[in-house]
């Protein structure tokens, strides 16, 4: 008897480069994206045109702003998680430089301690605190030329244990003439590596070792290229479209795109998508609105909503305040 073993080969639209290193940096929660405008359009929005939130998205695009910004986001991680954002950047009056600061943080909450012989409690809690403290640097360096440069200071707790260290973000952006086509190329979270370490006051010592410092991990560089256009613009009505790759440290390169429908620069409509990141297999969304506050002044609210297989449903909120220079 002739038995043949049948074969089957699956074929992968995009390469798997580097999916063997994930997991393999600490403080993930810098690649986290804040921006509710960006996630909308599935984070495609390293070329998109200059906004308060730009500080982590391409600070290079800051040099684009008119006026004094503010921005303030939450993203609601879910199981009592939150990741906040607050920036506020400064264009300098008759000078082609922006200057700024940032806060990023993710907390936990209060989580209960367990342990091998308490899986039930033991009666503690304890709590994860993540923060990057940002100061950002702008300038514009030729009509279509512009970079900029973020320096963070890094810290995490994790119930006894903390971890301190440093990152930069560097990025460049070029516009031409043509449809607003605008080119990018962003170095997000580049830096050493680092561990957590414990303080000599753990209250469960069992199986532990007073100060023991953890396995040391890079931060999460990603380094993304990008373009946007707007391809259409008829009286109150545009369409501006983005397209990124982005190749993360301690994971597999992906593209991302998305489209952003404008009417009278008042009222946006967003959508996106993710290519090769894991359990991303639904589309993003979100709305904007920009309010006129008063002379100069603008309010804008975004909110964007993501999916995975993984996480569920994911929503963020931000806002948007700029300020015209008198």
């Amino acid at each position: 008897m002739l038995v043949v073993n049948p074969r089957v080969s699956f074929g992968q639209v995009f390469p798997n480069y580097g999916g063997e290193r994930a997991g393999l940096s600490a403080l993930t929660f810098l690649k986290n994206d804040i921006n509710p405008r960006s996630v909308a359009i599935g984070g495609a929005s390293s070329a998109l045109s200059g906004d308060a939130f730009s500080v982590i998205s391409n600070p290079a695009a800051l040099v684009q702003l008119k006026a004094k910004g503010y921005s303030l986001a939450n993203k609601f991680i879910g199981a009592g998680v939150n990741q906040s954002f607050v920036s506020f950047v400064n264009p300098q009056s008759g000078e082609t430089s922006v200057w700024g600061f940032s806060l990023n943080s993710l907390t936990s909450g209060f989580i209960k301690e367990r342990t091998e012989f308490m899986p039930g409690g033991t009666g503690r809690e304890f709590s994860v605190v993540n923060m990057a403290f940002g100061a950002t640097y702008a300038k514009l360096l030729s009509e279509q030329f512009s970079f900029g440069l973020t320096l963070k200071y890094v810290y995490e707790h994790v119930a006894g244990f903390n971890n301190h260290t440093a990152a930069v973000d560097l990025a460049f952006l070029y516009k031409t003439d043509f449809k607003k086509l605008q080119f990018a190329a962003v170095l997000q979270n580049f830096g050493g590596s680092s561990s957590l370490a414990s303080r000599d006051d753990i209250p469960v010592t069992f199986n532990r070792t007073i100060g023991v410092a953890l396995e040391s991990n890079p931060v999460p560089t990603v380094f993304s290229i990008g373009l946007s256009i707007e391809p259409y613009r008829v009286d109150k009505h545009s369409i501006i479209t983005s397209f990124q790759i982005s190749h993360p440290n301690d994971n597999s390169e992906n593209i991302r795109f998305g489209a952003e429908y404008s009417f009278d620069d008042q009222f946006f409509g967003r959508v996106g998508y993710k290519l090769n990141v894991l359990g991303h297999v639904f589309p993003t969304a979100g709305i904007g609105f920009a309010v006129p506050a008063g002379t100069g002044q603008t309010f804008m609210l975004d909110y964007a909503i993501t999916a995975s297989r993984f996480f569920g449903s994911q929503h963020l909120i931000g806002i948007r305040f700029m300020i015209a220079k008198n």
